[in-house]
């Protein structure tokens, strides 16, 4: 008997960092990304809520929760859909936009999911050169042709920690063909200070051409319960409604974003702690010759290019006193390894542990 003949879709899948380690011992994962101080206080009340129904279906239009982001972020309900994390957002652009041999365009260090979901359609991802690990606007323009349907980019950038300003991000706009849709990711906006950046949301919110994704998966310190949503024009939306999953946001994840979005004070807190030991790290680091991006996202990209060490070797020595930061391979980026900044115990055993490791060195 033999297996049904299926589609041969040559892609590599996304792999995750290093966090299913021996459970017998307990390692720092500081991998990933994710929030660094857990949770609000007002998300953890849900979970002691006893009336919660788990047999029912939820709400197949997520209408708690965008009427929650639109109030909070004055942006239209009818233009807000939602998804199990960002991720399935991008999956359903993708789905909607492409066909087979279209044209998408990516920064060459960009999030793997964007490359793998267009390819899985079937179409072709064009790559443009960044300039110091930055987005260039030029080098985007540069590829576009008659095939391009789709540019993405993530603003701030994952993994690179470098961002595009206001007037960068007008510009790309601008100069691209009304007829491309640009899908900016807004997913470590919060975390961007600086004077000269804005976030898509607020730049594009009534743009036809522009789609904007968010996710509760970082900031928020939701990543477990995969909620994340979209927004663009009211085309758009309708369309992507109409080939969602019926249910494809559980009612538990969606009454715990309900819940974080408001709580602007977490929000607040949230931010300070990330630039006070983002710096903190950042300065450390730089004692070693170990240099990295600006603050504006809650991860380093650590350049070992002038370091002593090799950063496969100091990856090495982390493990062995049981801290996971993430490798680059996948993206291709050399000598480089990425850091989520952790809480204050992690952070401080990291530095801990890094000046050991350069006092032998």
């Amino acid at each position: 008997m033999s297996v049904p003949k299926f589609r041969n879709i040559k892609i590599k899948a996304y792999k995750p960092g290093k966090s299913g380690i021996n459970k017998n011992k307990k390692y720092i994962k500081l991998s990933a990304n994710e929030s660094s101080l857990g949770v609000s206080t007002n998300v953890k009340k849900i979970f002691k809520n006893k009336n919660l129904f788990l047999h029912r279906y939820p709400d197949s239009k997520s209408k708690d929760l965008r009427s929650a982001i639109s109030k909070e972020l004055k942006c239209d309900y009818n233009k807000i859909i939602c998804g199990a994390g960002s991720d399935e957002i991008i999956q359903l652009i993708c789905q909607l936009y492409l066909n087979r041999n279209d044209e998408v365009i990516l920064p060459e260090y960009s999030f793997l999911m964007y490359r793998i979901y267009s390819k899985i359609i079937g179409a072709k991802v064009l790559f443009s050169k960044e300039v110091d690990f930055k987005i260039s606007v030029k080098n985007i323009l540069k590829k576009v042709t008659k095939k391009t349907k789709i540019v993405f980019i993530a603003n701030p950038n994952n993994p690179t920690g470098t961002y595009l300003n206001k007037k960068e991000l007008i510009s790309l706009r601008k100069k691209l063909n009304k007829k491309i849709l640009l899908v900016i990711d807004d997913a470590y906006h919060e975390y961007n200070l600086k004077k000269d950046f804005i976030s898509g949301l607020k730049l594009f919110k009534r743009s036809k051409n522009v789609f904007i994704l968010r996710t509760f998966s970082k900031l928020y310190g939701l990543a477990s319960l995969r909620i994340g949503w979209g927004y663009g024009d009211k085309k758009i939306i309708n369309a992507l409604y109409q080939i969602k999953p019926p249910f494809n946001v559980n009612m538990f994840a969606e009454r715990c974003a309900v819940e974080a979005i408001s709580d602007k004070g977490f929000v607040k807190k949230s931010v300070r702690y990330n630039t006070f030991w983002g710096n903190k790290i950042k300065n450390s680091f730089l004692k070693y010759n170990i240099s990295s991006n600006e603050i504006v996202c809650n991860f380093l990209l650590l350049n070992f290019k002038k370091c002593k060490i090799s950063s496969k070797l100091f990856m090495k020595k982390l493990f062995n006193n049981k801290i996971i930061v993430r490798n680059l391979e996948e993206y291709k980026i050399k000598n480089c390894l990425r850091l989520s900044i952790g809480n204050s115990i992690e952070n401080k055993y990291l530095l801990k542990v890094v000046k050991k490791i350069f006092k032998n060195v």
